[in-house]
């Protein structure tokens, strides 16, 4: 594993490096005059250039590796792609940050001028490289007030998991249901379901109205857009489920077949889903009718469970 930490001034940067060195054996590693390295922090490899680096840390994937800063975006892109890499982001509020400062560097600088020095570092490589998108990513908030608890938080991050590098099936395609879920265009929610066999997917599907009908958001449903919770049965949206049922077939959906929905079922797709021979059914989010949906699977000898990242 390759970890390569972000923050801003004074967030805790050298605190993850520490933490990964002295709990799970981490190397540090970095480019000449690229990286800036605490005076404490003492790299185990120096390279003279980022491909260097990378052709290193790839050759000894297995190993675990620490770059304590990334500045660019230049080799944030070109790890990011590496299937070994985690990128940790840390950040902090202004007046933790600076009271930590103070402590460190024993001097008066006032507020401002830490503020000042803080925007310059942020504003000049840090906001670009947070708001980047990473495939692997932890987002990390310290407001602990001692090394100890900071420790203890990350004790609890567990950032060694290696499904933070590759994801379970159950993340991966509820990722994919939460993705189908933006092509929903219903004014109640959204909604998307992924029909899987064999750990493989059969089918998408998300909730809006039917082929050839103006789209919920468009005016579609009356029922939708008229903000009203109940007569559920006057609504013209077909549920995520369904439109993925439609779409697998029962011959299809055959024996061992998972749906996996970010959202409960209600009854009605409850019903339907049994009826196509569905074997379980996973979910994120509750619905109102959890309970009843819940009665009618366990009599069918459906499983349910709920996901949890």
């Amino acid at each position: 594993m390759l970890v390569g930490i972000s923050g801003s001034l004074c967030s805790g940067k050298t605190e993850v490096v520490s933490f990964l060195i002295k709990k799970h054996g981490f190397k540090v590693i970095g480019v000449k005059e690229g990286d800036i390295i605490d005076e404490n922090v003492i790299l185990d490899h120096e390279f003279d250039n980022n491909t260097d680096l990378i052709d290193f840390v790839t050759k000894n994937w297995l190993n675990n590796y620490v770059i304590r800063d990334i500045s660019t975006l230049n080799i944030l892109d070109s790890i990011s792609k590496r299937p070994f890499f985690l990128h940790i982001v840390i950040d902090s509020p202004v007046l933790v940050r600076y009271q930590r400062y103070l402590t460190k560097h024993n001097e008066g600088t006032i507020l401002e001028k830490f503020i000042e020095m803080s925007d310059l570092q942020k504003y000049s490589t840090e906001f670009q490289i947070q708001n980047n998108i990473s495939q692997n990513e932890i987002k990390i908030i310290n407001t602990e007030k001692t090394i100890d608890d900071f420790h203890k938080l990350l004790e609890s991050i567990n950032i060694i998991d290696g499904t933070r590098l590759r994801p379970t099936w159950d993340s991966y395609f509820m990722r994919l249901a939460d993705l189908a879920a933006l092509r929903s265009n219903c004014m109640k929610r959204r909604v998307g379901c992924v029909i899987v066999r064999s750990n493989r997917v059969i089918a998408t599907g998300y909730n809006g109205t039917p082929r050839n009908f103006k789209n919920c958001n468009q005016g579609g449903c009356s029922r939708c857009n008229s903000g009203v919770s109940s007569s559920l049965h006057t609504c013209l949206c077909l549920h995520a489920e369904e439109n993925a049922l439609l779409e697998s077939g029962r011959d299809r959906i055959g024996s061992g077949s998972v749906l996996y929905c970010n959202t409960c079922p209600c009854l009605t797709c409850s019903i339907k889903i049994i009826q196509c021979g569905i074997e379980e059914v996973v979910y994120s989010q509750s619905y109102n009718m959890d309970e009843l949906s819940s009665k009618v699977f366990k009599e069918a000898g459906v499983k349910l469970r709920q996901f949890t990242p």
